[in-house]
């Protein structure tokens, strides 16, 4: 589509007029003195550019060209996850499988961290394609090929054909940079060819439910579709994240892959073309201050673990449900996420001492990792509860209960007819609180097991105010805790 451009008022195509006022005949004009200046204007004049960091990296930054098919995967993101997107350039994914075009034409980004031509970009750029090009800045094209890729992640590694000598970038401490350090973005947004943009490190560590690997930068340089594997940089013109994904609709959201998970991938993409990670085996939730207070626990962070899988390497080392995971090799965990990451970055077989507490006391197990099988479960949402009739529990949690229907327990793998199915939840009643929702089926009270939904009921008649009952409910997706406060 043609753009249609307004020139200002006096202006002309191809042509720069400028007007400057009529100087006197005796007049010479001279830059003003330094103290005549504004003290804001001093303070403007002051900053330093980012002209020559610019200069010193753009050279590394590349435009990714590739022909692709398009792939279930990304027809699920758009249809399930509408909090990002991805933004790989060129043609809609979606208009072209309603056009049934097997092939389609996308632009990227990228960046070369080998004189001979390896190249980091994000694997929803490369995947499924049948041919990639990459044009570098200085005019140059080369053929390229893929060397490794992570889905998981998001990160891929392509290696230039024929290609010597070329400029590079290298990867810097992403774990150094702070919420408020400057950064800066440059890519090829739309097709516009060695696009800067400038921003600050708006956030560490967000979870956009992308993958089970989450731990994105965010940042406010503004990054758009085609800037997809492009480098965020430091002040220093260290690569710090590889841009991946944008808020839908929004603005100033843009998040990226940190450099040090992208470093602790790279090995193996390299080696082996893909990444295989170490393995636990369980289940788990994160642990809060309501959950450590029913656990009669000291610590608020924490994974609870909440299934072990059959002769998981968790399993098989003795750990138990309901323990609470705090660390690993004496790192510090504070949440699930934080958990399965430190884990999937380790090498299978390798033997891991694994810290937890147990009935309020900790200790320390001994694990030999196992290897990750490559499947995905990818989650899905509650289902609300079937048309029943309604058995309240007391009014004072906000909570209605129902017998089991026989014909869901087969798919909850409960035991026949076990436990008390809820219906309905009243918005800002303690239930809602507890992160109990309609649909949910709980089978432990206080770690005792919930015949029905009369036995949940009276329970919860007869706990003290102010006390917290732990229950244990069971979903599709598997089995957690939540810490119900009687008020």
């Amino acid at each position: 589509m043609n753009k249609r451009l307004t020139l200002p008022r006096g202006a002309v195509a191809g042509a720069l007029i400028v007007v400057l006022p009529a100087l006197a005949p005796a007049q010479t004009a001279v830059p003003p003195a330094t103290s005549t200046l504004q003290p804001a204007t001093r303070e403007a004049q002051a900053l330093p550019s980012l002209a020559p960091l610019v200069e010193s990296v753009k050279s590394a930054v590349v435009n990714v060209d590739v022909q692709s098919k398009s792939s279930e995967a990304e027809a699920f993101e758009g249809a399930q996850n509408p909090f990002f997107d991805r933004f790989f350039g060129g043609e809609d994914a979606r208009s072209s499988r309603r056009r049934e075009q097997p092939i389609r034409q996308g632009t990227g980004s990228g960046f070369i961290i080998d004189p001979k031509g390896l190249v980091l970009t994000n694997n929803h750029v490369v995947e499924g394609a049948v041919a990639i090009r990459v044009r570098l800045d200085d005019g140059r094209s080369f053929a390229a090929e893929i060397v490794g890729r992570d889905p998981l992640t998001d990160v891929a590694l392509i290696q230039l054909k024929k290609a010597d000598n070329l400029p590079t970038v290298k990867l810097g401490d992403s774990d150094a940079m702070r919420v408020g350090d400057w950064v800066l973005a440059i890519g090829n947004p739309f097709g516009l060819a060695s696009s800067v943009s400038s921003g600050i490190l708006s956030a560490r560590a967000r979870n956009i439910h992308a993958g089970p690997y989450d731990d994105f930068l965010q940042t406010d340089a503004a990054i758009n579709p085609g800037n997809s594997g492009g480098p965020l940089f430091n002040l220093r013109g260290e690569v710090v994240g590889i841009n991946t994904a944008i808020v839908g609709g929004g603005t100033g959201i843009g998040f990226s892959v940190p450099s040090n998970l992208v470093k602790a991938l790279l090995p193996q993409l390299e080696k082996d073309g893909a990444v295989t990670r170490a393995w636990l085996g369980i289940g788990i939730q994160d642990l809060n201050a309501e959950l450590a207070q029913a656990l009669k626990l000291t610590v608020n962070e924490g994974a609870i673990v909440t299934l072990i899988n059959d002769d998981s390497p968790a399993g098989r080392a003795g750990v138990r449900t309901d323990d609470v995971i705090v660390a690993i090799d004496g790192q510090k965990v504070r949440s699930g996420g934080e958990l399965t990451r430190s884990v999937a970055l380790k090498k299978p077989g390798s033997t891991s001492t694994v810290e937890l507490f147990r009935d309020g006391k900790k200790q320390a197990v001994k694990v030999q990792l196992g290897t990750r099988p490559d499947i995905e479960n990818r989650g899905v949402r509650p289902r609300r509860g079937e048309d029943s009739d309604e058995q309240s529990s007391k009014a004072r949690v906000g909570m209605s209960l129902n017998n089991v229907d026989p014909r869901m327990t087969q798919r909850a793998g409960l035991k026949a007819s076990q436990g008390a199915l809820i219906t309905e939840v009243q918005p800002g009643s303690p239930a809602e609180r507890a992160e109990l929702e309609p649909g949910m089926v709980v089978v432990e009270a206080d770690r005792k097991p919930v015949a029905n939904a009369e036995a949940l009921a009276a329970l919860i008649s007869k706990a003290p105010a102010g006390s917290t009952v732990l229950l244990r409910v069971v979903l599709p997706s598997g089995r957690f805790l939540r810490a119900l406060s009687i008020p």
